[in-house]
């Protein structure tokens, strides 16, 4: 069984443009990043705060002027439509070989943007080490083989499955589950940890999004 250990010191955070970060964690896990990549919309925000991103990566179409011409030597643009800025800065963070990811700022704003993105990071963690995306709410998860989380007693616990299907027990919840069949995404919200931890039992074939509320 697989164990996640949060660690968000020394990791290379992605920031897109959704809400920016206001609260503790997030704005820690900047603090201590080994690189910023921001999608193009994100470099402002960051700017604004006094952050300077270490690349700016996307289309380029969210981007003021006078960013490009101000830190030309950190944008990489990739102009292909098929993938939106987080996906492009994701593949920018393979190229460098950077595969511990922390991803901030990928929801809020459009609803759209928030879905598309959280279905994406179950396509990311099957290409890292390890991607965690952390909101001022939370975190969220993808995991693809039954694993141990770390958590405390009361923290609050959402189980989405990507596809329908799954049978899920779990050990450590204040409401279990026992092979339960997941088959619509609110099936498994709002559940609640027992103590310093809690394991996700499951077929190894499936893929899993867990939030873990802050």
């Amino acid at each position: 069984m697989k164990n996640i250990n949060f660690d968000y010191t020394n990791k290379t955070v992605i920031v897109a443009d959704g809400d920016f970060p206001s609260t503790e964690l997030p704005l820690e896990c900047l603090k201590e990043a080994a690189h910023i990549v921001a999608c193009d919309g994100a470099a402002n925000q960051l700017l604004a705060h006094g952050i300077m991103p270490d690349w700016i990566v996307g289309d380029l179409d969210s981007l003021p002027e006078v960013i490009k011409e101000k830190l030309p030597e950190r944008i990489v643009h990739m102009s292909e439509q098929e993938s939106n800025d987080l996906s492009k800065a994701f593949r920018f963070t393979q190229e460098k070989g950077w595969d511990e990811l922390i991803i901030l700022g990928a929801t809020g704003k459009r609803e759209d943007h928030t879905l598309g993105n959280l279905a994406l990071l179950s396509e990311y963690a099957q290409k890292v080490k390890s991607v965690i995306m952390v909101t001022d709410y939370g975190r969220f998860v993808a995991i693809d083989e039954s694993t141990i989380f770390p958590s405390f007693k009361g923290e609050q616990i959402s189980i989405f499955a990507i596809s329908g299907g799954v049978k899920v027990t779990s050990e450590g919840l204040k409401y279990p589950l026992n092979e339960l069949q997941l088959d619509s995404w609110w099936q498994a919200t709002l559940n609640e940890a027992l103590g310093e931890e809690f394991s996700l039992s499951f077929e190894k074939s499936a893929k899993l999004l867990v939030f873990l509320a802050r």
